[in-house]
């Protein structure tokens, strides 16, 4: 199955190049009209490989997830692809973002903590060693109310700056927006790679669960207090080998016996929401689409869509 999924991703790619290649002709001809220079026509072919990467990218994980009740790091999209051909170089990296700490999770709309989820969050701060804790920030910045939290900061604190912004007060809607936020975009570069914005929220869920099977060694770490780093490459060397369908088996890694049934409205196994990195390159002018999905059935959802 994922000889065939990467297959089909290469025609479908394959398909959008020509396709490229055609357009690029036409654009060809109307910045000869107007005197555009090439950098300008390259740019502009750049753009449509890489918006065709990211259609690529998503026809993938169409056809892995509508064939998988889970997802890991040993499916086919995990692995970076390179594709090259006449007019350029087309470079696709898809990441799980259900493996990643939800921020948006940590509070509530009435700016009571979501306790549980907080918890972790304040795990993986503590586990990076970071010289604060954006907890508190965070927390205001997604909650309604105007009461700060003790380490946090509400309309007035922002409005008193250099580069005076307002407070969302609702969900964060990118990962960008909370380098706004008092004192994460000091931090910013650390936590980047452990948390996002996106995730899914279960009926009756206390947080957005994160995939076991996807989520990094500090992540794992952060889920429970008695998960300590050898335990938690002791779950990484267990996926690599027999990837969790469910999310009880994660008690079958030796350690996690007596914890796992306390992390079960925490976790998942199978991912959602996906991010795309998609860049092509034609003469060495990159144009780059970096953008995420939710993935439903057959259908895609774009949450986010940027092009540099």
């Amino acid at each position: 199955m994922r000889n065939r999924s990467g297959f089909v991703l290469i025609i479908v790619l394959m398909s959008v190049v020509i396709l490229t290649g055609l357009l690029t002709l036409f654009i060809s001809e109307v910045y000869l009209d107007t005197g555009s220079n090439r950098q300008a026509l390259d740019a502009a072919q750049g753009s449509l490989l890489a918006a065709s990467g990211a259609i690529g990218a998503q026809q993938l994980l169409q056809l892995n997830l509508n064939n998988q009740s889970y997802t890991s790091l040993q499916d086919v999209w995990t692995k970076p692809l390179i594709l090259d051909e006449e007019q350029g170089q087309l470079r696709i990296s898809i990441e799980e973002e259900n493996g990643k700490i939800n921020l948006n999770a940590i509070a509530l709309p009435n700016g009571q903590y979501n306790e549980v989820y907080r918890d972790i969050a304040v795990r993986l701060f503590k586990l990076l060693k970071l010289p604060l804790d954006p907890t508190d920030a965070i927390a205001d910045w997604i909650d309604e109310d105007n009461s700060p939290h003790p380490d946090g900061a509400e309309a007035d604190w922002y409005r008193a700056q250099k580069q005076p912004v307002r407070p969302h007060n609702k969900p964060l809607t990118t990962l960008e927006e909370i380098k706004r936020i008092k004192g994460v975009a000091e931090v910013f570069d650390k936590i980047r790679p452990f948390v996002t914005v996106y995730g899914d929220m279960p009926a009756g869920a206390p947080a957005a669960p994160i995939n076991i099977n996807t989520a990094q060694r500090e992540v794992l770490q952060s889920l429970d207090d008695r998960i300590d780093d050898a335990l938690a490459r002791r779950i990484i060397e267990h996926r690599a080998v027999t990837p969790f369908k469910n999310a009880s088996e994660l008690a079958q890694v030796p350690g996690m016996e007596s914890i796992t049934t306390g992390l079960l409205t925490r976790i998942s196994t199978k991912g959602s929401v996906y991010r795309i990195r998609s860049e092509g390159v034609v003469n060495g002018t990159t144009r780059t689409v970096e953008a995420v999905v939710r993935m439903a059935g057959s259908q895609a959802s774009i949450l986010y869509w940027r092009e540099y």
